[in-house]
């Protein structure tokens, strides 16, 4: 199907336009060196920040204008590394010194008032710090898939007049309320559609995903990280995401992947450009 947004980004309708983010910066070393690499190589286009982690300062120090979002975090899915609100809010604990570990417990648990003073926070300690915040995204989608903390996600994008990542149509009518109609609806822009890298193999999966890139505006989402000790002790997934980085960093490049597949690599700022433009 012909997409709209691509034209307004100057493309043809039928263009295969493609966000590849790299999400999870400041969350650990190992997360910003091997994310700073794969911006600078070109094998991502964008990646996005989770303030409240313990990297995160270290991140805004290596920070030269790249095009990177905001991670808004409500959760801290890890059992033995923790983060947590950087604002006074007692319902985003869990006891155990951090945000939740779920997104269920986040939603059965959060005080609607603290969720968006501290996500406002987030972002406006993102801008504090020097970044040029290009977007927002939902770390675990917590934001996106219920409607009273959707609300929040979008009144935060149009005050700041940024992007969201959304995910595709198929999980709107699965999550049972139009997110997408209703941030169109506010003049927010967000991408045609949303596609992870699963499983083990991460290379064969990703070129599977950009051989199969409809029309329009995708945004791939990884979450690259050097393979250090410090990865491995923080989360069991260490060997996906040191394949991300390897995805992102390695040969075939990206960009050659890519020409294979008669895709273009765009960022967020680009949508926030028409955004604020409209």
């Amino acid at each position: 199907m012909p997409s709209p947004l691509a034209e307004r980004l100057g493309h043809p309708a039928d263009a295969r336009l493609v966000i590849i983010t790299c999400d999870d910066l400041g969350s650990s070393h190992a997360a910003n060196a091997g994310i700073f690499e794969a911006l600078a190589c070109g094998g991502a286009s964008t990646a996005s920040l989770m303030v409240p982690g313990a990297w995160a300062r270290q991140a805004a120090a290596s920070y030269r204008g790249e095009d990177i979002g905001v991670h808004l975090t409500l959760n801290a899915e890890h059992d033995l590394f923790r983060w947590g609100p950087i604002t006074a809010a007692p319902s985003l604990l869990d006891g155990d010194g951090g945000f939740p570990r779920t997104v269920e417990d986040f939603w059965d648990h959060a005080d609607l008032d603290e969720v968006r003073k501290e996500l406002r926070a987030q972002v406006e300690r993102a801008v504090l710090w020097g970044f040029d915040v290009s977007h927002l995204d939902s770390h675990l989608a917590a934001l996106q898939n219920r409607p009273e903390f959707f609300d929040v996600y979008l009144e935060l994008a149009v005050d700041f007049r940024l992007p969201l990542r959304l995910s595709g149509p198929a999980t709107e009518r699965s999550t049972g309320f139009p997110f997408r109609r209703l941030a169109a609806a506010e003049g927010v822009v967000f991408p045609d559609d949303l596609a992870y890298v699963h499983g083990p193999d991460r290379r064969s999966r990703f070129e599977q995903v950009l051989a199969d890139l409809a029309p329009g505006v995708t945004e791939i989402s990884l979450s690259p990280a050097l393979d250090t000790g410090e990865l491995r002790a923080i989360t069991p997934d260490w060997s996906e995401r040191a394949g991300d980085h390897r995805v992102l960093t390695g040969e075939p490049t990206v960009g050659e992947l890519l020409a294979r597949s008669g895709a273009t690599l765009v960022g967020y700022r680009a949508l926030r450009r028409i955004m604020r433009k409209a």
